[in-house]
């Protein structure tokens, strides 16, 4: 996807661009249940932008090396929720529409940058713009995916009726080792399915967020 240059400099800008999408996206999940009403992410101390809270090591490794990943699970009670369905939908759309605002506001600011010429396309700021779009959009595409426990299969739960939840169940079993699966066969081989799902709709988020500019 372009973001893994061999440039030192540029692996500098990347990991703390991955550390504030990763601790965003999961603050942005522990809010949105504070105002629903579930206190839980509060009390376990991740009601926060602190990295130290959000970071996964296997998930931030995932993301530096392989252009897919994720932090530790916000952890939320259902029961506290006034419509656990209905909020759970909500509170698990909060994360990968964090890391899109993230993105449009990067690539707003790129274009702004690029088309006025206030400073040259190699400088820092413009790299961090870059890394910074590349990463959130990454993150909210990844996680869009309906697979368990990816935030869209409790966005899909949300969406469908009640009836259809006992199959849902039945794949919220067996989802976690289907993604593992995948991203297994995406480490050890040649085939990543992962970018093969993300790039084309990258593609399209990179030209509609820079104005066509990327």
């Amino acid at each position: 996807m372009g973001i893994y240059a061999l440039d030192p400099a540029v692996q500098v800008i990347l990991i703390p661009v991955i550390i504030f999408a990763l601790s965003f996206h999961e603050f942005s999940h522990g809010w949105v249940a504070s105002r629903f009403g579930d206190q839980t992410a509060r009390y376990a101390g991740r009601l926060t932008l602190n990295p130290m809270a959000h970071l996964d090591m296997f998930g931030s490794l995932a993301l530096y090396f392989m252009g897919f990943g994720w932090a530790k699970p916000v952890p939320v009670n259902p029961r506290n929720l006034h419509n656990p369905k209905r909020d759970m939908m909500w509170i698990s759309l909060a994360g990968p529409v964090s890391n899109l605002i993230l993105a449009f506001i990067s690539g707003v600011l790129l274009s702004i940058l690029l088309r006025l010429g206030i400073i040259g396309s190699q400088s820092p700021l413009i790299m961090v713009l870059i890394m910074s779009l590349q990463i959130n959009l990454v993150l909210a595409i990844f996680n869009f995916i309906p697979i368990p426990p990816l935030d869209g299969s409790r966005i899909l739960e949300g969406l469908i009726p009640y009836k259809y939840h006992t199959e849902l169940a039945k794949f919220e079993y067996y989802g976690p080792r289907v993604l593992f699966g995948l991203i297994l066969i995406s480490m050890f081989t040649r085939f990543n399915i992962f970018s093969v799902i993300i790039s084309p709709i990258m593609t399209i988020f990179l030209k509609l967020f820079t104005f066509g500019i990327y």
